[in-house]
C-alpha cells in the first residue's frame, strides 16, 4: 500500500512539474522576445522533457499540449504553423 502511494505521489509530482513547465513555456512564448525558431525549439525541448517524464506518451503530448502550443505560437506570430510544427 505504501509503495503504491509512493508511486501515485511521484506520478502527481511529475504531472505538476510538466504542467508548470508547459505554462511557463507558454508565457515565455507570449511575453519574451523569442524568434519563431526559438519558440518552436522551446516546444520541442518541452516535448523531450515530457517524454522523459512519461516514456511512451508522445501521442498524449501531441494531443494535449501540441495544440495549446500551436495556438499560442499562431497568435504570437500571426500565422498558421500546423505543418511547420509537425515536421
Amino acid at each position: 500500500m505504501e509503495e503504491e502511494d509512493g508511486r501515485i505521489k511521484e506520478e502527481n509530482r511529475k504531472m505538476r512539474y510538466l504542467r508548470f513547465l508547459v505554462d511557463f513555456s507558454i508565457l515565455s512564448i507570449q511575453q519574451d522576445e523569442l524568434s519563431l525558431e526559438e519558440a518552436v525549439n522551446l516546444v520541442e525541448d518541452v516535448k523531450r522533457v515530457a517524454c522523459g517524464l512519461f516514456p511512451g506518451k508522445e501521442e498524449v503530448f501531441e494531443l494535449i499540449y501540441r495544440t495549446r502550443f500551436n495556438r499560442v505560437i499562431e497568435e504570437r506570430f500571426e500565422l498558421s504553423l500546423e505543418r511547420k510544427l509537425r515536421e
